[in-house]
């Protein structure tokens, strides 16, 4: 009984940052607008915890920034009008996931370029390697190792 209790209390330390932070007077009556804001929340970074979105930071700016989010739809703007006013307001920062432009284009390419070079450079080591393994010349045979190639082969003639 004991286990079970701790388990549970586990999963719920556990579960407890997953639990977002909207309080409830923040919460819209109209649940498909309420829909749209926690989605919009969910895309947007909180200036304070930086990786964290404001649907889930306990931070004053977070719980502002929502309400500014709800304040938008509230007043009839689209997702993109809600989400290029808090850009223009905050830079683009403020997007969790950056729109993919001119300016956002390294930040896009980077990764899998630098995934790309890495796999090459690796591709070409190993051709490297490969090459100089097949050039490199095989050292005759000591003595010692002669004679026991010659006892190892005749032991296997003799079983077979």
């Amino acid at each position: 009984m004991r286990r079970v209790i701790a388990a549970i209390v586990a999963l719920m330390l556990l579960a407890w940052p997953a639990v977002h932070a909207v309080q409830p007077d923040e919460i819209m009556s109209d649940p498909a607008k309420e829909a749209r804001a926690r989605e919009l929340s969910r895309e947007l970074r909180c200036m304070v915890c930086q990786n964290q979105s404001i649907d889930d930071s306990d931070a004053p700016l977070a719980r502002d920034l929502r309400l500014l989010v709800r304040e938008r739809i509230a007043a009839g703007d689209s997702n993109s009008q809600v989400l290029d006013f808090l850009v223009a307001r905050y830079g683009e920062f403020v997007l969790l996931k950056p729109r993919f432009e001119r300016k956002t284009m390294l930040l896009w390419l980077l990764a899998p370029l630098l995934l790309a070079g890495g796999g090459f450079a690796l591709w070409r080591q190993n051709r490297r390697r490969s090459r100089s393994d097949a050039d490199a010349p095989v050292p005759p045979l000591t003595p010692d190792e002669k004679a026991r190639l010659a006892a190892l082969m005749s032991e296997d003639a003799k079983s077979s």
